[in-house]
């Protein structure tokens, strides 16, 4: 008939072409990257105050939102005191909530 049940027509199947590593191929670089360690577990800080704002400004880019874990590399713990904070420090104008 006209091949309806052959996958390598449609390209994802075992026929596809894939490099000597598989999906891998596209990645071999000498780039590597640390992982980043939370600020505040590493100066062992245990309450993350919403009145310092010179801890709170560097987890706050120029448009005013709040960084994630993955780009700040707090933990989850922090992270959520972080967040607590810069909200807290918002609403007392210690903070903007955008730039202009």
């Amino acid at each position: 008939m006209s091949g309806f049940g052959n996958k390598d027509t449609r390209g994802g199947g075992r026929g596809a072409a894939k490099g000597k590593d598989g999906d891998k191929a596209g990645r071999r670089g000498g780039f590597f990257r640390r992982r980043r360690v939370c600020k505040f577990c590493v100066e062992k800080i245990d309450y993350v105050s919403y009145k310092d704002v010179k801890l709170l400004s560097p987890f706050i880019p120029e448009r005013g939102k709040i960084q994630p874990r993955r780009i700040s590399g707090t933990c989850a713990k922090h992270q959520r005191a972080l967040q607590t904070a810069i909200k807290r420090a918002r609403t007392l104008a210690l903070i903007p909530y955008v730039t202009d």
